[in-house]
């Protein structure tokens, strides 16, 4: 098959997950036979501003030995800055639907959301070369916005569902990552058209990540002791996740030196944690480290955790939670009750969830874990490597192009 995808970020941009994400099933889907067209924007994300290598053109194109790739002009702005934002993505979805028009033979097209823009412009593409559109949705818009408050115009909101509503109807099929997920796009579907939702979830590849001791390298840079119990948010600092929690948690621990915090990574509330921690000598905040040190950062901590607002768990899924399961460490969860990531979380006894933004309960969920001890907590951490192993459960990244793979042919 021709294959042609739109996405936000690719490779080198892998600091976005979804970089990783795309990258990696494009590469998957090349290995199966596939020729592949990626439209997708200059290098960008890691300093929200295009990479001086990839500046003075406003769009590239690169050959590749499975396709192409055509890079355009990302229209960065800051993420908190919803009105610009919107702005900058219509510009860069025009850019990127612009290009994918252009491309020759295509068999299927395929847009990932968000930006929900995207879809727009893998329509507009597929409607050209009448051929399949399909729909990949990482997070959900623009419930995600609504809950979090970024969008409070009601005229605004109504505009923007029926837009979504209509990017759904015009979708030969939608892929999403969890159930919650599926459930939530189903209910704003007409009667009869719930069979085209299908979950696809991101590939976690446990091979990788592999489990590594607790006091290695990256600990020791972060000047943890062998006696302290590390408690880690690894992933994006974005306006989706609850960090007073670790505020409200790091100043009741504060008169224990047994316990240290780290936050680990950037986003758009980044700014404001670096403000609140500064004067806290048990909270440490440190930038992503390279990928390839993945494994040695999530081993580094006693305890994870996933921290995402209220209402939120049926719009986005931290998929964040299978990496940790690989690296074979326990988790604590503040996250809507009964969400996937709650289920998951107790059947495979590897931690403990509660619901969002209660500091009190998330404390105590916290302390309790705390007190288990190292032998407990390893043998929930053995707990959460077997169920991420389990193949019923996780998908690697060959399994995950397969599954797209059948999908494509299906819809042929």
């Amino acid at each position: 098959m021709r294959l042609l995808l739109c996405c936000p970020h690719f490779t080198p941009d892998i600091n976005a997950a979804t970089g990783v994400v795309m990258t990696r099933l494009v590469e998957s889907l090349a290995d199966r036979g596939h020729e592949i067209d990626v439209v997708t924007s200059l290098p960008w994300y890691k300093g929200h501003r295009v990479a001086e290598e990839w500046k003075g053109r406003p769009w590239r194109l690169e050959k590749t030995e499975w396709g192409s790739i055509t890079r355009v002009y990302p229209f960065p702005t800051s993420k908190t800055n919803i009105a610009a934002r919107a702005v900058g993505f219509v510009g860069f979805t025009s850019l990127v639907a612009g290009h994918a028009i252009s491309k020759g033979k295509i068999d299927v097209v395929m847009g990932m959301s968000p930006p929900i823009f995207m879809g727009e412009a893998a329509y507009l593409a597929a409607r050209r070369r009448r051929v399949p559109f399909v729909f990949n949705i990482q997070d959900i818009f623009p419930d995600v916005a609504v809950e979090l408050r970024a969008l409070t115009n009601k005229r605004v909101i109504g505009l923007a569902k029926r837009y979504e509503k209509s990017l759904y109807r015009r979708s030969d099929a939608i892929t999403v990552l969890s159930q919650d997920q599926r459930s939530n796009i189903v209910s704003k579907l007409p009667y009869g058209d719930s069979s085209k939702v299908k979950i696809i979830p991101n590939f976690v590849d446990t091979t990788q990540i592999k489990v590594t001791e607790r006091d290695n390298a990256f600990r020791a840079e972060l000047g943890v002791k062998p006696n302290q119990t590390l408690v880690m948010y690894a992933g994006n600092v974005g306006l989706s996740q609850s960090f007073d929690l670790v505020r409200y948690a790091a100043e009741y621990f504060r008169a224990r030196p047994d316990v240290m915090f780290c936050i680990n990574g950037e986003g758009a509330a980044r700014a404001g944690i670096d403000r609140w921690s500064a004067d806290m000598d048990n909270v440490i905040v440190r930038d992503f480290a390279e990928r390839e040190r993945l494994s040695e950062v999530l081993g580094a901590a006693d305890i994870h955790l996933i921290l995402l607002k209220r209402g939120l768990a049926k719009s986005s899924t931290p998929s964040k939670l299978y990496s940790i399961l690989s690296a074979a460490r326990p988790v604590v969860a503040s996250i809507d009750q009964p969400s996937e990531v709650a289920s998951v979380i107790d059947n495979a006894d590897c931690g403990v969830s509660v619901p969002p933004e209660l500091p009190a309960e998330f404390i105590a969920a916290l302390e309790k874990m705390i007190t288990l001890g190292s032998d407990e907590l390893g043998r929930l951490g053995d707990n959460a490597r077997k169920y991420a192993s389990r193949p019923d459960v996780v998908m690697d990244a060959a399994t995950q192009a397969a599954a797209y793979e059948k999908l494509f042919q299906e819809l042929l």
